[in-house]
């Protein structure tokens, strides 16, 4: 099985990070990976979008362009790619900062207020790992322990305390 995945948002939101998260859940899980992060010029407030593989098989081209896993955190990115998810995709949407809705009905969407759950339960910022949470529960693109594996490894020693909130943020989008 292979999942191409691909988030999307503005520089600042966690993009790259989430999209590590789910490689490594995968690389712990021994599968075939591919994580090719890539964002504007801007950094912070620019784009930012990740493609990640996460594959049974060798991955042929770590460039996503018809995920069928496709998280959408802002109003530019939905815009951008959600036409782009393949038949039978599962979107996740910010809601908060994403006021539309797609007429599709060949994929999966779910909208998730995502940054106003966070900041509501004291996990600003972590809106990202939500939306990974909504994504483990709808896709089981990884086991929970393999998840929790990969958010402990990859949230760096000097932010050490983080760990646990990006923990309650992946359990609050697995409730979502």
């Amino acid at each position: 099985m292979t999942r191409n995945i691909l988030l999307a948002g503005f520089g600042g939101q966690g993009i790259l990070f989430a999209g590590k998260v789910m490689a490594y859940a995968g690389l712990i899980e021994e599968k075939e990976i591919s994580w090719l992060p890539s964002y504007g010029p801007e950094m912070r407030g620019g784009t930012a979008n990740c493609s990640v593989c996460i594959s049974d098989d060798p991955i042929g081209s770590p460039l996503v362009l018809k995920p069928d896993i496709l998280v959408a955190m802002n109003l530019p990115s939905y815009d951008k790619f959600i036409n782009e998810a393949a038949p039978g995709a599962t979107v996740v949407v910010d809601s908060t900062l994403v006021d539309k809705k797609t007429d599709r009905t060949d994929i999966n969407v779910f909208y998730v207020p995502a940054t106003k759950l966070a900041n509501e339960s004291g996990l600003k910022g972590l809106a990202n790992i939500i939306c990974v949470g909504k994504l483990l529960k709808e896709t089981g693109f990884a086991s929970y322990d393999a998840v929790e594996a990969a958010i402990r490894k990859c949230v760096p020693a000097k932010k050490a305390a983080m760990v646990d909130f990006n923990l309650n943020a992946l359990k609050l989008g697995m409730d979502s």
